[in-house]
């Protein structure tokens, strides 16, 4: 049976450093493989390769049939605003095309109904059908659904639809195209609870092969046949790779043991080699004992060599947003925001106000506008009706869910550097510490900020925040892409800190933390006090 992947010899460099070296592996016809690793570990730089979004620094990738790569921050690019969504959908198996030529053949036959135009039309209609091309437009239809996207938006222009809809559709598009191998990173993220359980769904009945990144594997527990384990314990080490059968449950339970082994052997050379320096440390300056000590510095170069590294696992971060500065009791205040794209609007007399120390959480399902209002708040774009302004001495930081504000031809030093205020002074010392807070150290805060993975991403636009002295934020889904005790440690900080909050969030436990005062339901505007009644509605937003 031939493989639907096989990597050879693979090498992948980021930033200058070699990330992995000679790796070897396939995946074969329903194999449904999870690709895991400590957070930075560079699971996202390896999947970029895989995915044929970056180039190897050697070796060869052979992927066959039909193949969809979901990267972490799916966007639709290059393609016109005019093109309806379905058609962008269908374009992963190039069946857009087909339909295009089928529509130009009928209108060529309508013009002129020659024996050679109808049966060139004919012709085409019959090899469209035979080949399952209609099928293909209703499963087509069939995973937009799924994946949440309203019928009557299906066949809307790409450009009048939200952020959210616009990666449903790109989504939509990856998952069409896959139809014999799929490689998803954190497919999950993004998605509201139905959307988030079909696609789960997918994955496990899904016929081909499947390499998946995902904080969520151990909803497809029984799902996976095995998993790919990079290994990579620190920022300067070489990754290894090893492979282990059976469900994610079987190969915690592997990877467990084989750590706990590890441990014990890097204990025990550790210990040899202080033995031997103590030697060489004592004997190496006597002329009678030399020779004694250089055997044992040889014997030391060995063990150095053989070394095993046993990585500290996945920092628990500790968080801390700096406290606000004074300003009015009133922070914001909105009064009849609408906003449009080109087409209806997509929300109309907005009003609210917010005050000092107080969190509002923006509700809404996908489409709502949620988004839209918190980048018109933030100064990204304008709306087409209504006003708003900010309270006495108000700073605004702002976090945007698709990372718009990352400078990704520059480092993360440079990154944060940008946001410290021309009144204030951050040495670089200051600076690498905030982002070493997020877990954002060594040698890393000299890479550039478009090799990072969606979660260090996160985390490098969040330590962003904390050098502006802000005392309103605006945070747009601001736990995506972040592992779990990431997400506790950034909920807890912000908890804690007393200025005031305007955010969107479909991360029920996040909510509850951040016990917001308010909600603001898109896209009525509709304005009440929170109580719990509105959690179940979360996960649906």
């Amino acid at each position: 049976m031939d493989s639907m992947l096989q990597v050879h010899g693979l090498s992948v460099e980021v930033g200058g450093r070699l990330i992995v070296e000679n790796v070897s592996f396939s995946i074969m016809p329903k194999d449904k493989v999870g690709l895991v690793g400590r957070n930075g570990a560079g699971k996202t730089s390896l999947f970029k390769v895989l995915g044929g979004a970056a180039e190897p620094t050697g070796g060869s990738i052979v992927r066959k049939g039909g193949f969809g790569y979901l990267p972490q921050d799916p966007r639709i690019q290059g393609v016109p605003d005019t093109r309806p969504a379905v058609s962008h959908v269908l374009s992963g198996r190039a069946i857009d095309e087909q339909l295009e030529r089928i529509e130009k053949l009928r209108i060529a036959m309508e013009e002129d109904a020659s024996e050679r135009n109808v049966a060139r039309y004919s012709r085409a209609q019959d090899e469209f059908s035979s080949s399952g091309g209609y099928a293909a437009e209703s499963e087509a239809r069939s995973i937009m659904a799924g994946l949440g996207l309203p019928v009557d938006r299906m066949d809307l222009p790409i450009g009048v639809l939200s952020g959210g809809e616009r990666r449903r559709v790109e989504l939509s598009r990856i998952l069409f195209a896959g139809s014999d191998l799929l490689l998803l990173d954190e497919p999950t993220n993004h998605l509201d609870v139905d959307a988030k359980n079909w696609l789960l769904d997918f994955m496990r009945k899904y016929r081909g092969a499947l390499l998946v990144i995902s904080h969520d594997l151990d909803l497809l527990d029984e799902a996976i046949t095995r998993v790919v384990h990079l290994d990579r314990p620190n920022e300067d080490s070489l990754g290894t790779v090893y492979e282990y059968r059976g469900t994610y449950t079987q190969y915690r339970t592997a990877r467990a043991k084989d750590e706990e082994r590890l441990a014990k052997v890097a204990a025990q050379q550790s210990k040899e080699i202080a033995r031997l320096q103590a030697v060489v440390d004592r004997f190496g300056a006597k002329a009678t004992k030399a020779a004694m000590a250089h055997s044992k510095e040889k014997q030391i170069a060995r063990l150095e060599a053989q070394r095993v590294e046993v990585g500290a696992g996945d920092r628990t971060l500790r968080v801390r947003f700096p406290d606000p500065p004074p300003c009015g009791g009133t922070v914001v205040t909105a009064t009849n925001l609408s906003k449009a794209y080109g087409g209806p609007a997509v929300f109309e007399d907005v009003s609210f106000d917010l005050g000092r120390g107080e969190r509002l959480l923006v509700l809404g399902l996908n489409g709502a506008g949620k988004t839209s209002l918190l980048r018109i708040l933030a100064g990204e774009t304008t709306a087409n009706l209504g006003d708003f302004h900010f309270g006495h001495q108000v700073q605004v930081g702002y976090y945007a869910q698709e990372h718009d504000n990352l400078r990704t031809d520059q480092s993360l030093l440079d990154n944060i550097r940008a946001e410290v205020p021309p009144n204030l002074v951050y040495t670089e010392t200051q600076l690498r510490g905030l982002l070493g807070m997020m877990g954002l150290s060594g040698e890393k805060v000299y890479q550039e900020s478009g090799t990072l993975s969606g979660g260090e991403k996160t985390k490098l636009a969040l330590a962003m925040l904390m050098v502006g002295r802000n005392n309103l934020l605006l945070l747009d889904e601001p736990t995506n892409n972040l592992d779990p005790p990431s997400r506790e440690s950034v909920a807890a900080a912000l908890s804690a800190w007393k200025g005031a909050i305007v955010f969107v969030s479909h991360d029920t436990e996040f909510v509850e933390r951040l016990a917001p005062t308010k909600v603001l339901l898109m896209p009525d505007g509709q304005v009440d006090y929170f109580s719990d009644d509105w959690l179940e509605l979360v996960s649906l937003a």
